[in-house]
């Protein structure tokens, strides 16, 4: 893919705003038009007895911030751009599994003093309270946010027919635009995935140039692959 040449950033703003700006400044042409988008739920933050706060997201963190003051707990986050999140926010304490929910899992249970409360999606990709609950930590979840699905413009599913490149950062991401090339092939599509969970959507899908994830779930090394 030449430089300059259009990325199409698929994740829900303001997200997808952040990943612009880091695409534009390696040369490519940002084209920010979400199959995602988050709404914050009314949901009642009990934080009794909690002495961690875990996120597996910055639309968690976001979400959390606008449904409660606390910002004094310790945070275990999924990865630097959660972990970034938090901070911004004001969390002082913040620890960063740079991985996967299984590695966040590992992180908490070798560093939480007591109870921990996640907070995230609706749907959420993995169960990371159960797992914790299996390693013996004992955890609660709160749903805080859902993710719901949008249909692009007309003018992106007209790049389609051109050599053009996404960005995918999550399964429901991906199971979105499997949808969207069910009804329109795009043989001239190259699909970027932030892992190989991400990626899986699309494997029965035929047609397209390439799809390809990243060899670690993050951000920067999701972009590495637009000069690959």
């Amino acid at each position: 893919m030449d430089a300059g040449a259009p990325v199409w950033i698929t994740r829900a703003r303001p997200g997808a705003l952040a990943t612009a700006e880091r695409v534009a400044a390696l040369g490519f042409e940002a084209v920010v038009d979400p199959l995602l988008r988050v709404e914050t739920l009314d949901a009642q933050i009990d934080l009794s007895q909690v002495t961690a706060l875990a996120f597996t997201s910055a639309n968690g963190v976001e979400a959390f911030v606008r449904l409660s003051d606390e910002r004094g707990l310790p945070v275990f986050a999924v990865g630097r751009a959660t972990a970034r999140a938090a901070q911004n926010e004001g969390f002082a304490a913040v620890s960063s599994a740079d991985g996967d929910v299984e590695d966040l899992c590992e992180l908490i249970a070798a560093g939480a003093s007591g109870p921990v409360l996640w907070a995230g999606a609706k749907e959420p990709a993995g169960d990371l309270v159960g797992m914790l609950r299996d390693r013996g930590v004992m955890a609660k979840g709160v749903s805080v946010y859902e993710t719901l699905e949008r249909a692009p413009s007309a003018e992106t599913l007209a790049r389609l027919d051109a050599p053009l490149t996404t960005l995918l950062h999550s399964p429901r991401g991906a199971r979105a635009l499997a949808a969207i090339l069910l009804e329109k092939p795009a043989a001239n599509l190259r699909v970027l995935c932030l892992s190989e969970a991400v990626a899986q959507p699309l494997r029965g899908i035929a047609g397209l140039q390439s799809v390809t994830f990243a060899p670690r779930p993050d951000e920067s090394a999701l972009l590495e692959l637009l000069s690959a």
